[in-house]
């Protein structure tokens, strides 16, 4: 695949691909450029550049993450299982010493030094530095998304923080209200890693530094959305994709390093037990979240690139740019479950139950309560806890095929038998549940049943036609579709 460096180097690639179209009319960052991507996302429409940017200097670009073809080129691989093969070789679950060892990933290729983050003196991101009085937020083209947001949010940006006691960084995307021309928000839920280093942080009394890559590579961008293994460094997985090493420089405020070929990069840091009232925020559920109260990042500088891009993501109702990474994230850790589970088949987590609503999954059946224990397994491996509805097929069902996983589904169900409820932590996001990210989560099985498992009766044979009727009547097929064809 082709490779490049930056985020303009990805962009010129676009170009050339025909999956970039440049508006140059002025648009402004109220609501406007959000209708514009909004329109164009649910059209399957290529990434956008906003040249002119009412109020500003900065252009800004969004979706750049919006089809399959983008999210392969980003992660410079032909396509997505293809991704999922190579992360496999990648990271290994770890042997079987006991459940714990059984569960852990762990990297494969530590050998392989030049996968390792490489360190820089000088870098594009620190061009331009605006530090103490100089730093104004309010002069980077921040978009408001929606009519009833809080007010403009920083919406693809890469958390950088680093544990207190272990010093192993974590690399997240976490949305950002901006408060004031030196202040954001920090939309850390209690589940997240960032979270866990603030608390942390918080218990020693100390102030947490944190900085925000802003438009790093794109494969940076993706590592920071990625369900990873908490020992898992998101820049490894960043340089592994990229086949390079991300080149990190060192912050000017905070003992801290970002990726060298940032956009922009935020300094600063979260002081213990502030919070302040954040949101709402029109998020990927497709409702408000409502407003809450969340720590406050203080910037003490900014840094930026003299040809700097803003780039941004809008989420709401789907498909948004955020289908395409969740289904990235969908294939790439496919291989690993196998491993875990090797009675799966394959995984579909569909755009319409965004992605921690519902997972279709088929196994191949061995014993009585197959499915109920796949959906158990699956509850306790990382963010899949969160996933409220999981269906189970049999291994010849196609879970690609929503219409076929609903066929069956339907017909092979009795609720009272085959509906397994539990109760357990759900996505902060979820507004169903009753208590905030608490509450239950469902297993429908849907395979055919056995006698072990109560149906006493004789599994009725799926209508079919014969192999030897289909290869003759393929003869003609061809003509009859041509004739379909005219029609149409």
């Amino acid at each position: 695949m082709k490779n490049f460096k930056d985020l303009q180097g990805f962009l010129e690639i676009l170009e050339r691909e025909k999956e970039l179209i440049k508006v140059k009319e002025e648009i402004s960052t109220e609501l406007e450029i959000t209708e514009i991507t909004d329109r164009v996302c649910k059209a399957f429409g290529p990434a956008l550049f906003f040249e002119k940017v009412k109020g500003h200097k900065i252009p800004v670009v969004t979706n750049l993450m919006g089809s399959y073809k983008r999210v392969c080129l980003a992660l410079r691989v032909k396509d997505l299982d293809e991704l999922g093969r190579e992360v496999a070789e990648f990271i290994e679950v770890a042997k079987p010493g006991s459940l714990l060892d059984k569960l852990k990933l762990v990297p494969k290729l530590f050998r392989a030094s030049n996968l390792f983050p490489k360190k820089v003196e000088k870098a594009p991101c620190q061009e331009i530095v605006w530090e103490g009085d100089k730093v104004d937020l309010y002069k980077l083209p921040v978009l408001k998304c929606w009519p009833k947001d809080g007010g403009p949010f920083i919406t693809l940006p890469c958390v950088i923080t680093k544990d207190p006691e272990t010093g192993t960084y974590n690399v997240g995307m976490y949305r950002m209200q901006v408060f004031s021309k030196n202040e954001t928000g920090m939309h850390w839920q209690i589940h997240k890693t960032g979270a866990k280093h603030h608390q942390k942080a918080e218990k020693r009394g100390e102030r947490l530094p944190v900085a925000v890559a802003i438009g790093p590579d794109p494969a940076v961008i993706y590592a920071a959305t990625a369900p990873l293994p908490e020992d898992i460094d998101e820049f490894l997985l960043a340089g592994f994709l990229r086949r390079s090493p991300v080149e990190l420089v060192r912050c000017l405020t905070v003992p801290l390093e970002v990726p060298a070929e940032s956009q922009i990069v935020l300094e600063g840091y979260v002081e213990p037990y502030e919070r302040r009232l954040e949101g709402p925020f029109g998020d990927h559920t497709g409702y408000y979240t409502p407003q809450d109260y969340y720590p406050v990042f203080k910037v003490t500088c900014i840094t930026f690139r003299k040809d700097a891009i803003y780039p941004a993501t809008i989420v709401g109702k789907p498909p948004q740019e955020d289908c395409f990474l969740g289904k990235a994230t969908e294939r790439l850790f496919l291989p690993l479950l196998k491993k875990i589970l090797p009675e799966i088949v394959d995984i579909n987590l569909p755009w319409e139950g965004v992605f921690h609503n519902l997972a279709f999954v088929s196994i191949d059946k061995r014993y009585p309560g197959h499915a109920f224990k796949v959906a158990s397994a699956l509850w306790g491996l990382g963010q899949m806890m969160f996933t409220k509805i999981i269906v189970v097929v049999d291994k010849e069902v196609n879970v690609q095929d929503v219409s076929e996983v609903l066929f069956y589904m339907s017909g092979n169900v009795d609720p009272e038998r085959d509906i397994m409820i539990v109760k357990g932590p759900v996505d902060a996001l979820d507004h169903a549940s009753p208590y905030p990210a608490y509450g239950s989560k469902m297993c429908i099985d849907a395979t055919r049943k056995w006698k072990e498992e109560g149906y006493l009766r004789e599994w009725p044979e799926e209508a079919a036609m014969v192999p030897e009727v289909k290869s003759k009547v393929e003869k003609v097929w061809k003509k009859i579709e041509e004739q379909i064809r005219r029609l149409k």
